[in-house]
């Protein structure tokens, strides 16, 4: 029913975690990332941004012609939508779940992402001090926004299990590559513990995970390219009139 344009990271495995919650018949297509398919045009056809992951759904509420959408929030809303399931439509439980789908895609994915890649980076390109302890400061700040907000709910949104929770598990799965220490966010654990123990997480988390490459262990030559292709990216031109 749904083509899942994937590769297993943390934004991708957002939306397998869902289609695995609600026992969504999908087929993973590869994106891979670092041999460059993001960059065809076929799926810039689907995801303009060049960035996995994106679906097309083939059977849309209604009928009609197939939908496609990118965003990993986008595709979380739609399908929970669509299945009227882990997003309640009443106006003020929407909303609550929506404003914390929201944060996650504005604040937790983008702040914990940058702070993996500073801490990664090492000296390749100069003294990085001041943005690994830039983004490491942001991260800590990100999971004390959790722990606070879990300390009198048990979901991010109330007491439901939603796509709110969904989103913003697999970044925290980093936790220790991030420079945190989870024992130091109490109420963030015990949600951590119980939303990782779901079978359907489980499944989602593992989706796809024989198509890694551990890039440590490439040639110091294959990692420079991987590296050229996912960062410092410019505007690709646009089409000739």
């Amino acid at each position: 029913m749904i083509d899942l344009y994937y590769w297993p990271t943390p934004n991708g495995k957002k939306v397998t975690i869902l289609f695995e919650e609600i026992g969504l018949d999908y087929r993973i297509v590869p994106v891979n990332i670092g041999r460059g398919d993001q960059f065809k045009d076929n799926f810039l056809g689907i995801s303009p941004n060049n960035r996995m992951p994106a679906i097309v759904d083939h059977a849309p509420k209604g009928g009609g012609a197939p939908v496609a959408i990118f965003e990993s929030g986008a595709i979380m809303m739609y399908v929970a939508e669509k299945e009227g399931k882990f997003w309640p439509q009443e106006t003020h439980a929407k909303y609550e779940v929506a404003q914390w789908v929201m944060w996650q895609m504005a604040n937790q994915g983008p702040k914990l992402g940058e702070c993996g890649h500073f801490r990664r980076l090492g000296d390749r390109e100069g003294d990085q001090s001041y943005a690994v302890r830039r983004f490491t400061d942001e991260a800590n700040r990100l999971y004390g926004v959790l722990n606070n907000r879990l300390f009198d709910r048990r979901y991010l949104a109330g007491d439901h299990y939603s796509i709110a929770d969904m989103i913003s598990y697999p970044w925290t799965v980093g936790w220790e590559a991030q420079g945190q220490d989870i024992a130091e966010f109490k109420y963030f654990k015990r949600w951590f513990d119980e939303v990782g123990s779901r079978p359907a997480v489980k499944r989602g988390m593992a989706a796809g995970s024989e198509l890694s490459t551990d890039t440590s262990k490439l040639p110091p030559e294959e990692q420079e390219r991987i590296r050229k292709l996912l960062y410092n990216q410019r505007a690709r031109p646009a089409p000739a009139a």
